[in-house]
């Protein structure tokens, strides 16, 4: 589970807290997981954990995920748009929040941005929940196979395809064309499904206007460079198996 915002590019979820608050409680991360989330409730003048909502001297205790998950963010949050120099220095330093000689002139939102980003930042939550939650392509290919292809399930390249099968007949989808830096050519990006793709290999490219069993919108054509696109970065790679994303140089 995580929450944030994709505006102001922050966000969290229960490990991040978890792991701080069991160094701090001397507990497993996992059991503080645990803690942190539902009917859970810590009574700070007896130091103990409890499911009870009233104390035994009639106090009400806020939910554990409210008290060392929101209220800490919700105080850091007011103090930096209230201008609250001393406050926000202090949780500043206890979270690690270091900012740049060009920011600490920043206030209101805009430091708000920066500060949470720097504290909680959206990346690294995207990528825990991708690696938690998102199957690999070999156990999605499974279920996605009939709808990746639309020959027969069972011949070579539906099973090659289920099976995401790196020896396999080459399949592969093309779903974006990327302009090169000097915008003269076109790496055309996609998915591999199933086989294997390299440089110098001779393909067969089906347009989409392609019709089976007729020559209109297809071609044959030699991969010149088999590439991997990370955000502005390419990088030239012999091959690509199935499961992967690449970039193709010579079919544009």
């Amino acid at each position: 589970m995580a929450f944030g915002t994709g505006k102001d590019c922050w966000g969290f979820s229960l490990t991040r807290f978890a792991q701080i608050f069991a160094d701090k409680f001397k507990i497993d991360k996992a059991k503080m997981m645990d803690k942190l989330w539902g009917d859970n409730f810590f009574d700070s003048e007896r130091k103990v954990w409890t499911t009870n909502e009233i104390t035994e001297s009639g106090k009400q205790l806020k939910r554990t995920f409210v008290q060392f998950v929101m209220d800490p963010i919700i105080k850091l949050a007011r103090a930096v748009l209230e201008g609250n120099q001393e406050q926000m220095s202090k949780m500043m330093t206890s979270v690690g929040v270091v900012l740049k000689n060009e920011e600490k002139d920043l206030v209101g939102k805009h430091l708000l941005k920066v500060v949470m980003s720097r504290w909680l930042n959206a990346a690294d939550i995207i990528l825990e929940m991708m690696v938690l939650h998102l199957p690999s392509p070999k156990t999605a290919q499974k279920y996605r196979g009939p709808y990746l292809y639309e020959g027969p399930k069972d011949d070579a390249c539906g099973t090659a395809i289920a099976n995401c099968d790196p020896k396999g007949p080459l399949m592969m989808y093309v779903s974006k064309m990327v302009p090169t830096t000097d915008k003269s050519r076109f790496f055309a990006f996609g998915r591999v499904f199933s086989g294997t793709i390299a440089t110098g290999m001779k393909v067969r490219i089906m347009g989409p206007n392609y019709i089976p069993g007729k020559k209109d919108d297809l071609f044959e054509k030699p991969i010149q460079r088999t590439v991997l696109m990370m955000g502005r970065c390419v990088e030239y790679i012999p091959d690509v198996p199935c499961g992967n994303t690449v970039g193709l140089v010579g079919v544009d």
